[in-house]
């Protein structure tokens, strides 16, 4: 297998499957490591760490079991399989599996819980969850709500 060549493979087919992050690239937060703020990225996150600090990531975020996150969550999808104590948005899908924790609220499209997996918080269903947060802003709290006098 030629990892960094620009070979094209000997058989004429792929070398391996097709992923949603091709071209965006994979970012692995291993076991025993530790991220104190917040991470962004454009492909897909893996934690088996813990992040003290918020995870936007374009395509995917998976938590891994034994893996906590200190934070808010967003990606078009999240699949946790250890904690998650703040918010999570999962603009198309977010899944919870067995022995998963998420402490905080749930926003997305579709969900998908195990049995075993645990929410403690609100889980909001939305057609466009991002719509929805923009509904939601301070600015418009405030301007819903005129100052009494």
């Amino acid at each position: 297998m030629a990892l960094f060549s620009s070979r094209p493979p000997q058989s004429g087919r792929p070398e391996g499957p097709a992923r949603r992050s091709d071209g965006a690239g994979l970012t692995i937060i291993a076991v025993g490591t530790t991220v104190f703020g917040d991470l962004v990225s454009d492909g897909v996150v893996k934690i088996e760490g813990s992040i003290e600090g918020s995870v936007r990531a374009g395509t995917q975020i998976l938590v891994a079991p034994g893996a906590v996150i200190r934070g808010d969550t967003n990606a078009a999808e999240i699949v946790a399989g250890g904690e998650v104590h703040g918010a999570v948005q999962g603009v198309e899908r977010v899944e919870i599996q067995a022995g998963a924790v998420i402490n905080g609220d749930i926003r997305t499209q579709r969900i998908q819980i195990a049995e075993g997996g645990r929410v403690n918080g609100q889980i909001t269903m939305d057609a466009n969850p991002q719509t929805a947060v923009a509904k939601q802003t301070p600015d418009k709290v405030a301007a819903a709500d005129p100052p009494k006098a």
